[in-house]
């Protein structure tokens, strides 16, 4: 019989135990992520020591390879791995003393933190070995090194203050885990329990997994292999399992990066958005990995929130852990991964657009909204999402759109500002007021439909050293006034009688030189606020108290033949001219988009027909109340 050599554990491993059974882990079940990821390093150790000459001979023909048995009877689970094994030393080296594990430098990170400080604590002390004692009364080692006619070993422990180790007959190069669970987690000796687990965070393992006799990680970590060894195929495999998604995906982004950090990504982007209105945000489906084992799922700041829509995994080996593997620690590193991250998929999403239009048209229809909200959430990164922006605009045909880089480069001599309207579809658009002295100068103009674009793109403000501009704010003029327009003196006549006449609806009343067809137009005080502005505002339950209620200007057009009439029709027909005067503000009200009540109009325009026709009308209605 061996002799049994009794041990205590030094003082620092008794006072870590204490801290990984009570307190370090959050989730009991990631010790079977542990203990795969250490015999994953095993068989990982094993191969290079075999290729790189290091070691000359090895017992057995098979492969590097990683088993679990459980015995749910018994509340037994035993994991065992071919990989390089251990001799007696380094046994007591790698589970009893503080040499090799950096428990030391742990304990003392911990004694740091212990002032105010929130837990995240710089990991990767390769403690996850003692995170068995969560779960087990007693744990049982037997190993043997791979070195041809080493001995083997039996190491044994309750977690308490120490351990036993005697030679052993009959033990398989390589390590054997078995662990006497406790009462309270024999559901880790199910084969239902430890299947998910091991999908959930150890599924892309190099080595192969098995659960009592069944391979369970069938899906290869694809990312971690040359894109010009992936066929489509696998792509799409990888995509589905993934994404839960049974259409193909619009976009993949495959991609490694050594500089400024190590990254292996593997990005996709589904053909249809799976976030519907009205329906709630969806979550980010990005996985972070660290050498092909789960970190978090659905880590919240791996991507900016507006890039939710893309899913895929993301592995970097540079990521500080806390010695629980469970976050991040290192926020500042993590904005660099975010960073790095964010730049190459916006690059990507750039190239493709450039190389396939059609196919990008095809994306922006689906995922446009995900591009605005980044706009408007994101400043860092709002330049680079600008030029992924897609309008109809005066110089397409209908239903095309193009970028703002292309608008530029259409842009004439003289023309300064890039010009976007808001309208509810083009034919609104070109029919607007707005849109006459743009058209009458040759100026492109970007059609808008959404009434975030606005937003949107008052907060781009500039492009390419070009400002980006509301059709209702620009100040543009006719070069030529036009024929049969009023004088200058009966223009100022008229605004002061105009203003006497609508009183409070109008905070100024002038003459216009940016009008061609149509007689009137409102124009906000606010350089910022337009009429779309202040509708949407409105449906954001900003009402007056928001201070959107300010009266608009009103802008008149001295060669429209309404207009020129009207100014002799206040002198001669007082009456008549003041129902005008009205109707002609609710008209430019009602092309602004602020005219919520149309009752006052249509009954002052049934008084202006009687009077054409020459029928009586029925009593003059009263003053309408403003309706901004």
């Amino acid at each position: 019989m061996s002799q049994v050599e009794k041990h205590s554990f030094q003082a620092e491993i008794q006072q870590l135990l204490s801290i990984v059974i009570h307190s370090l882990y959050t989730n009991r079940e990631v010790f079977v992520r542990e203990l795969i990821s250490n015999a994953a390093d095993a068989c990982e150790k094993l191969r290079f020591l075999q290729t790189s000459g290091q070691l000359a001979g090895v017992e057995g023909t098979s492969g590097p390879a990683i088993s679990l048995v459980s015995d749910e009877a018994a509340g037994i689970l035993t994991i065992t791995d071919t990989g390089v094994g251990m001799t007696r030393d380094e046994l007591v080296a790698n589970l009893g003393t503080i040499a090799h594990s950096g428990t030391k430098a742990f304990l003392k990170a911990l004694a740091e933190k212990q002032q105010g400080a929130d837990g995240k604590l710089i990991g990767q002390f390769g403690v996850g070995f003692y995170s068995a004692f969560m779960v087990a009364k007693k744990v049982t080692v037997f190993t043997r090194s791979q070195t041809l006619g080493a001995e083997g070993w039996k190491w044994e422990s309750d977690g308490g203050e120490g351990y036993s180790i005697e030679a052993a007959v009959d033990v398989a190069a390589g390590t054997k885990i078995v662990l006497d669970l406790k009462d309270d987690a024999r559901e880790f000796a199910t084969d239902a329990r430890l299947e998910t687990i091991i999908k959930q965070y150890s599924n892309f393992v190099t080595f192969p997994i098995e659960l009592n006799s069944k391979k369970i990680n069938t899906i290869q970590a694809i990312w971690a292999r040359s894109k010009n060894e992936v066929k489509d195929e696998e792509y799409l495999e990888f995509y589905k399992y993934i994404g839960h998604d049974f259409e193909a995906p619009r976009y993949r982004l495959h991609f490694t990066a050594d500089a400024p950090l190590s990254i292996q990504a593997l990005l996709f982007v589904p053909t249809r958005s799976f976030e519907l209105p009205g329906m709630g945000r969806t979550e980010s489906e990005v996985h972070l990995y660290c050498r092909k084992v789960l970190i978090e799922a659905k880590p919240k700041h791996l991507l900016p929130e507006w890039l939710r829509f893309v899913r895929g995994v993301v592995d970097c080996e540079d990521i500080p852990l806390n010695v629980s593997r469970e976050r991040m620690q290192d926020s500042e590193l993590l904005r660099k991964l975010n960073r790095a991250l964010t730049n190459r998929f916006l690059k990507f999403l750039a190239e493709e657009a450039e190389k396939s239009p059609d196919t990008y048209t095809e994306f922006y229809a689906q995922h446009a909204r995900y591009l605005k909200e980044g706009i408007l959430a994101d400043t860092e990164h709002s330049a680079a999402i600008a030029k992924l922006l897609r309008y109809e605009s005066s110089a397409t045909e209908a239903g095309k759109k193009t970028s703002l880089a292309e608008y530029v480069k259409r842009m004439p001599e003289g023309q300064t500002e890039i010009y976007f309207l808001l309208a509810g579809d083009r034919a609104a658009a070109e029919a607007s007021p707005y849109y006459e002295v743009f058209q009458a100068r040759k100026f492109e103009v970007l059609f808008v439909e959404d009434p975030v674009d606005e937003f949107v793109l008052d907060r781009v403000r500039e492009f390419e050293g070009k400002s980006l501009k509301g059709a209702e704010r620009a100040d543009l003029k006719l070069e030529t006034p036009g024929a049969g327009a009023l004088s200058e003196e009966d223009a100022k006549s008229l605004s002061t009688w105009l203003k006497e006449t609508l009183g409070e609806d109008v905070e100024e009343v002038r003459s216009s030189e940016r009008l061609v067809d149509s007689p009137v137009v409102v124009v906000e005080r606010d350089s910022f606020m337009t009429g779309s502005m202040r509708r949407t505002l409105k449906l954001m339950g900003q009402d007056r108290s928001g201070g959107f209620e300010q009266a608009p200007d009103l802008e008149f057009n001295p060669r429209h033949p309404v207009v020129v009439r009207l100014q002799s029709l206040r002198t001669s027909d007082a009456e008549t001219a003041g129902l005008v005067a009205h109707q002609l503000l609710d008209q430019a009200r009602l092309a602004a988009g602020l005219l919520e009540d149309p009752r006052a109009m249509l009954k002052r325009l049934n008084q202006l027909l009687s009077k054409v026709v020459g029928v009586p009308s029925a009593a003059a209605p009263s003053e309408p109340a403003p309706t901004t």
